[in-house]
């Protein structure tokens, strides 16, 4: 299998068009700027062959039965998803921060599946069998795949087609005998420029009138017309540091995608235009993504917890003295997980033979993952104080001249390292997207909205009321 310096060894080999800071990169695995994305990514090589944690990272193949990186792999049962959870909680267990290019694409060619699955049967397509041999060929090469769901959107009250400037939305601009051309923009891509391929998926529901926008292909990190641009936020100055101005030794990397006039050959194509299946494939897509989401926020939530135990004892604390802020940490850890996990084993076996979580508890697990998280970094802050909150240490190299001053419950520089940490994870580059990262909690309420029974339960209640006069909703004005 793949291992790390393999993997090292592809991305050296296919130089993409990446710009980052104004600067043109061409190598990712030689500038500073990638050690840490690269060093989280490769860890889950490294790590899947230790014999520790192999049973999580790796996996059977449905396909070939051969062992495979789960990240690569189909998830058929309730059991294949919950394993999906427990491995974006380990990415950031062991990293402190999201490892994109394990889960995203991932995901996207699970939620593929069911789509070309069902167009195949009803239109005739072969869409399936493309994607099967398309899988078949991540499973054997171990690949990292990164996924593009956001587009720019422009106007919010404007449909996709409606657009003053149409590159706002990735879209289909020609139709070749064997391939399509691909124009416009997909937006933080998180671990793009640590991935091997990325998937281009539908950004939303379209009408046929919008068939073009209907696209979802997989291209390499190299292919011609693909420029990226690098998200800044991702790689502060502080964090190319060295000393404890740079306090983890992994990162993740989100970055701007735009095609332009990007040929895919129809090998890689699963949805040309059939816009009616678009929206399939987003419902399917967030409800696994949504619920294992729970894990991605829980796992930073144990490192953050560890954090302030640490902090607490450096401050020269007892923890126990902050053990009511240290339990709410832990249960709002606790909460996303088991929403998630809840959602996992509410859902259904589809007809394709993959498994989906249920939409309503995924889409209540997402509304909680946009709260919860950002209570527990403040809580984290309370414990730490303002040491872990204002960011006004000096450099790394100037500390010396300071250190004494810090010394507490431990020396001033165990207790500069871990408040520099809780920084980074609390109000610095270790932030996960929370809030939006996977769509945003008002869609997700918009979801829960439409598909909550809310007559139903009213019926159920004037029964149980003994209401026999109606009670009718007001006419709009």
């Amino acid at each position: 299998m793949r291992t790390a310096e393999d993997y090292r060894a592809a991305l050296k080999s296919k130089k993409q068009k990446l710009y980052a800071n104004g600067e043109r990169v061409d190598d990712v695995t030689s500038h500073p700027r990638y050690r840490k994305v690269l060093a989280s990514h490769a860890l889950h090589y490294t790590l899947a062959h230790n014999p520790e944690h192999s049973s999580l990272l790796t996996t059977k193949s449905y396909l070939s039965d051969k062992t495979i990186y789960r990240w690569s792999s189909l998830t058929k049962t309730m059991e294949d998803v919950i394993n999906y959870a427990r491995l974006k909680r380990f990415g950031y267990e062991n990293t402190g921060t999201c490892v994109s290019a394990t889960c995203v694409g991932f995901c996207a060619f699970n939620s593929l599946w069911h789509a070309t699955w069902k167009m195949d049967r009803e239109l005739g397509t072969n869409y399936h069998e493309r994607l099967k041999n398309y899988i078949l060929t991540a499973e054997a090469e171990g690949y990292m795949i990164a996924g593009g769901l956001t587009d720019a959107k422009g106007n919010r009250r404007l449909k996709a087609s409606e657009q003053a400037e149409k590159d706002t939305f990735i879209r289909i601009v020609d139709r070749k005998p064997d391939g399509i051309v691909v124009r416009g923009i997909k937006c933080m891509v998180a671990g793009a420029v640590a991935a091997d391929e990325i998937f281009i998926m539908p950004g939303a529901g379209y009408r046929e009138d919008e068939k073009e926008y209907a696209v979802a292909c997989v291209i390499p990190r190299n292919i011609e017309g693909l420029t990226m641009i690098e998200n800044r936020r991702v790689n502060d100055v502080r964090d190319l540091e060295d000393g404890w101005d740079n306090p983890v030794p992994y990162a993740n990397n989100a970055a701007y995608l735009i095609l332009d006039n990007v040929y895919v050959p129809n090998e890689r194509v699963f949805m040309a235009g059939e816009a009616k299946y678009s929206m399939d494939f987003i419902s399917y897509y967030t409800a696994n993504y949504r619920s294992t989401q729970g894990g991605c926020v829980a796992g930073q939530g144990s490192i953050m917890v560890g954090a302030a135990v640490n902090i607490a004892r450096a401050n020269g604390l007892s923890s126990n003295v902050m053990r009511d802020k240290l339990m709410q940490m832990v249960l709002n850890n606790e909460t996303t997980w088991s929403m998630g996990i809840g959602a996992i084993a509410m859902g259904k076996l589809l007809p394709s033979g993959v498994w989906m979580s249920d939409p309503l508890l995924a889409h209540s697990t997402k509304v909680q993952i946009a709260t919860l998280p950002y209570e527990t970094k403040r809580l984290c802050q309370e414990v730490a104080g303002g040491i872990g909150e204002t960011g006004c240490f000096p450099s790394s190299r100037d500390f010396p001249m300071m250190e004494k001053y810090f010394a507490a419950g431990s020396t001033g520089r165990a207790r500069a390292r871990t408040a520099r940490l809780i920084e980074w994870l609390t109000v610095g580059s270790g932030i996960p997207g929370c809030l939006h990262g996977g769509g945003s909690p008002d869609g997700a309420r918009l979801v829960m909205r439409g598909s909550y029974p809310f007559e139903s339960f009213a019926k159920k209640a004037a029964e149980l009321a003994g209401v026999t006069d109606e009670i009718a909703e007001p006419p709009k004005k």
